[in-house]
């Protein structure tokens, strides 16, 4: 009974939340539309779209680690680790058909590495994956230094200017649909998703019901290294070029994304249509800024706000209702407390 309770209140609260962050997309479009006639074009769109797609794919298996209760700071440089591998095998006159699995298990033993650090040592996350974080970025290094590759077939580096055949959409926000649906289906209707929100409101008790917590958390990460990955060829492509600092501190844009989206970084609320909406949201609002003639070096400051923001107002709407409870019930122990002078209870 009350896990339906809870259940019901925290989709309330996500419903809630997505509802606000519609509006703040509404008023993104506005605000773009007036500041410049190219904003609503469908070119601008697209490269909104393009810009900001391996991001977008990346925030899903980071928003199931997160409500999970855990935290994977190593994405982009995982991401970038991918794009230096596929470089260096290309140079040595491998098949593109034979590095995708490579780079597929690539992905995979780095997430590995990071599940296996958090679950089976019980090192937190944010630790292992800052190590990793640098870990990764340093693999990069050793395996492209300062060199860069870039004559990659017409046919892959072409992805990122045409869209999909027959929709106006390109490939790498058609690949974050697609997946954004699977997440959906998972996180939202099956037990795995209800297993992944018990383990975020306390590990301890998902424990004691049953839950394959370490293996779940695992299995986590592992799924975030291969989409990591995928994303890590697609940028190459979409760059055609493979260098050791590919989407460099990229980590933020992710998490950022995922924080504006209403996922508690304190793990067990969140859902995937409020990381659809702050997709959409974080790329407009970089393209109108960008129309605007926005200082590039400052839109750090931007994403910086965004994190802060997504972080404190969740908090601070928590602290405010706790704050209502504790003054109601300051008040109904008033009322019911007797005047001065008279007995709490009638004699006899």
């Amino acid at each position: 009974m009350r896990a339906d309770v809870t259940a019901r209140s925290l989709g309330r609260q996500a419903l809630r939340w997505e509802t606000g962050l519609a509006l703040v997309v509404l008023l993104i479009v506005v605000f773009g539309a007036l500041s410049s006639p190219v904003f609503m074009t469908s070119n601008n769109w697209f490269d909104a779209g393009v810009s900001n797609g391996e991001f977008a794919i990346m925030a899903l298996p980071m928003t199931l680690i997160v409500i999970s209760g855990e935290i994977d700071l190593s994405v982009a440089s995982t991401l970038g680790m991918s794009s230096s591998l596929l470089g260096v095998l290309w140079l040595h006159h491998w098949p593109m058909l034979a590095i995708f699995p490579v780079l597929i298990l690539l992905g995979a033993v780095a997430g590995l590495v990071n599940g296996l650090l958090v679950t089976r040592f019980g090192l937190p996350s944010l630790a292992v994956t800052i190590g990793t974080l640098a870990l990764y970025r340093g693999i990069s290094t050793i395996l492209l230094g300062s060199a860069s590759v870039s004559n990659f077939p017409a046919s892959y580096t072409s992805i990122s200017v045409n869209p999909v055949p027959h929709l106006a959409i390109p490939y790498n926000i058609a690949i974050f649909i697609v997946l954004a649906i699977v997440f959906g289906v998972v996180l939202h209707s099956t037990p795995l998703g209800r297993s992944i929100y018990a383990m975020g409101n306390n590990a301890e008790t998902a424990l004691y019901s049953g839950i394959r917590v370490k293996r779940i958390k695992t299995w986590l990460f592992v799924t975030s290294g291969v989409i990591c990955a995928v994303a890590g060829a697609l940028w190459t492509f979409r760059l055609s070029t493979s260098v050791q600092g590919n989407a460099l501190g990229g980590e933020l844009n992710v998490v950022a994304i995922v924080l504006l989206a209403g996922v508690s970084i304190f793990g067990g609320k969140g859902s995937i249509p409020g990381v659809v909406l702050a997709v959409l949201a974080f790329a407009l609002l970089q393209s109108a800024l960008l129309l605007t003639n926005f200082n590039q070096e400052a839109y750090g400051i931007v994403v910086g706000a965004l994190l802060l923001a997504s972080v404190f107002i969740p908090q601070g709407g928590e602290l405010l209702s706790r704050a209502r409870g504790v003054l109601r019930l300051d008040t109904t122990q008033r009322l019911r407390r007797p005047p001065a002078g008279q007995p709490s209870s009638p004699a006899g």
